[in-house]
């Protein structure tokens, strides 16, 4: 089992790598979780430092998902303790090394445990795990954003979809190549996205929360000579 508390470890510190943070502070001398939403999320980088910064952010975030779930987790382990057994040894290894790293992203130790709420290193890890199913989620991120212009309630729903597809692609569709675990622990990360996303949804119901304005690239507050 040691090694299975290597994989949760390396995937923790993965994800706890602070790419927004780091790349804010190293190129632009801006720590963004002092601005826009005080989140170190793609989203506010975008906000902050523009669609350059904003991008890159995202496919830093995203890698650490598929570096966890998709290399990491390939390490031999020794086995599983035995209240795993009726679940596939692969797909559960690949989602515990996941949730380190979606945990190591909310709580970097690098950045003193100030990070992002996850969306997109879930999404890095889903990918690797099941990319059918995530295309899927995608389309219905994609579709909420462009129709209401809320960023955080596209990643709410989105979230949700996850485990609501592969309940529908296993029990309608009967696709067997789905492990059961999947469900259970999409469960989990559709709840952890919920969790991170608990002031949003505040604001949501308050009408508050923030618009895209348009879906031109940002240039974000730096670009505007605001920072």
């Amino acid at each position: 089992m040691a090694s299975v508390v290597v994989i949760l470890l390396l995937s923790y510190l993965a994800g706890s790598i602070p790419g927004s943070v780091w790349m804010g502070q190293l190129l632009y001398g801006v720590d963004v979780r002092k601005h826009g939403s005080l989140n170190a999320g793609a989203t506010n980088v975008f906000r902050v430092l523009g669609w350059k910064a904003g991008v890159l952010s995202t496919i830093v975030d995203l890698g650490k998902g598929l570096l966890a779930a998709g290399v990491i987790a390939s390490i031999r382990i020794d086995g599983l303790p035995s209240g795993f057994t009726f679940w596939q040894v692969e797909s559960v290894v690949r989602l515990l090394a996941g949730i380190a790293a979606i945990v190591g992203h909310m709580l970097p130790i690098w950045a003193r445990f100030r990070g992002g709420k996850g969306v997109n290193t879930a999404a890095g890890v889903l990918f690797a795990i099941t990319p059918k199913t995530m295309w899927i989620v995608i389309g219905v991120f994609a579709l909420v954003l462009f129709s209401s212009r809320y960023v955080s309630l596209a990643s709410i729903v989105a979230a949700i979809m996850f485990p609501a597809t592969i309940a529908i692609r296993m029990f309608v569709f009967d696709i067997e190549a789905l492990d059961r675990s999947l469900l259970l622990f999409g469960i989990i990360f559709a709840l952890a996205i919920l969790y991170a996303h608990r002031s949003n949804i505040q604001r949501l119901i308050a009408g508050t929360e923030n618009k895209v304005k348009n879906f031109r690239l940002a240039h974000g507050m730096r670009g505007r000579g605001e920072l």
